[in-house]
Order: C-alpha cells, then sequence, then structure tokens
C-alpha cells in the first residue's frame, strides 16, 4: 500500500514538472508579432506654387522582425492613405519572407488620387495636414521549421505633416499601433473582398 501511494506521488510530481517546463518553453517561445515603423515620409510639391493636378507621397517604412526564433511568411501588405475620411491613396507591398531578427525597409511612393490632391495640398500650405494610414495583411510564423496558422495584423498611425510635405513631429517617426475597432471591421472587409 506504501509502494503504491509513492508511486503515485511520484508520477503526480513528474507530470507537474513537465507541465511546468511546457508552460516556460510556450512562454520562451511564443512569437512577437512585427514591428512597423514609417521613417521617412514626404510629399514633394506641395508647397510650391505650381497648382499641378495631382501629387504623391513618398515613404520609407520599415518591417522589423523582433522574433530570435521564428521567421514570418506574409501576405500581400495593404497600405490605405487617408485624410479625414478620404482614401488619397493605397498601395498593395507583393508577399515575402522575412528571416529571424531582420528588418525589411519598404521604400516607395503612392499617387494621390486627383479629386483629393487639391484639398490636401491646402491643408499642408496651411500647416493643418494630418494624414493616417492604415496597415493590414495576415501572417504565419516559421518556427522550427513548422508554419503557424494566420493571424491577421492591423495597424494604424497618425502622420503630422508640415508646410513643408515632410513629418512635423519632433521623432520624425511614427510607429504604427494596433488598430481601432472601427479600423478592424473596415480592414477584415477589404480583406474579405480582395
Amino acid at each position: 500500500m506504501c509502494e503504491t501511494k509513492s508511486f503515485y506521488l511520484w508520477l503526480l510530481q513528474v507530470i507537474g514538472l513537465l507541465g511546468i517546463l511546457a508552460l516556460c518553453l510556450w512562454l520562451a517561445m511564443r512569437p512577437k508579432s512585427p514591428n512597423y515603423t514609417i521613417v521617412n515620409f514626404s510629399i514633394p510639391g506641395a508647397n510650391t506654387s505650381n497648382e499641378s493636378d495631382h501629387g504623391s507621397i513618398q515613404y520609407e517604412l520599415d518591417i522589423q522582425n523582433p522574433n530570435q526564433d521564428s521567421g514570418i511568411y506574409y501576405d500581400d501588405i495593404f497600405l490605405m492613405f487617408y485624410h479625414g475620411e478620404d482614401k488619397v491613396g493605397r498601395k498593395t507591398i507583393p508577399s515575402f519572407y522575412q528571416g529571424k531578427d531582420k528588418t525589411r525597409q519598404v521604400i516607395d511612393q503612392v499617387d494621390v488620387e486627383t479629386r483629393f490632391w487639391t484639398v490636401l495640398r491646402k491643408a499642408i500650405m496651411n500647416a493643418t495636414a494630418e494624414l493616417r494610414v492604415d496597415l493590414s495583411t495576415k501572417i504565419r510564423y516559421n518556427t522550427w521549421g513548422i508554419k503557424s496558422k494566420q493571424h491577421g495584423i492591423n495597424r494604424e498611425g497618425k502622420i503630422p505633416i508640415g508646410k513643408d510635405g515632410k513629418i512635423s513631429n519632433k521623432k520624425k517617426k511614427v510607429k504604427l499601433r494596433h488598430a481601432s475597432k472601427k479600423w478592424k471591421q473596415r480592414s477584415t472587409r477589404f480583406l474579405l473582398s480582395t
């Protein structure tokens, strides 16, 4: 009888230790979400006296994978630029794989839709312009050769624009943060329709 109790006690201890070990491994290996930062932004020609009927937004986006144990497979990344409620431009970054602990720079431009250019240009000349950039994609983590399920990513950031057509805050960088619930619903509909 005593041997049976000690065997069950020993078995319970082994199961408890294995459970604690599994929890520690899960916490240590759980991948972190990628970081998105707009490090350079400008709207050339917005502050000149030349009144053209179209313009463009030039941006540099840093996509950082903070995971030292996991690579990331990205589906197409959708960037949308808004001035107020008006969508002034959109860009699609094609799908790609990002290695462990790597940063990818995306330098590109977006053509501003003609019907919104005049209003945006006037707001920039008055130093009252603020653009909102919304980013949405789906990712899969690759940890030790095993791909995870897809995770939806929705981020947004506000970009204050000075009279020179560049970012007007002191840091000169805009980190994209978790999107509001309203945006998540809108972007989910957008992703499902594409």
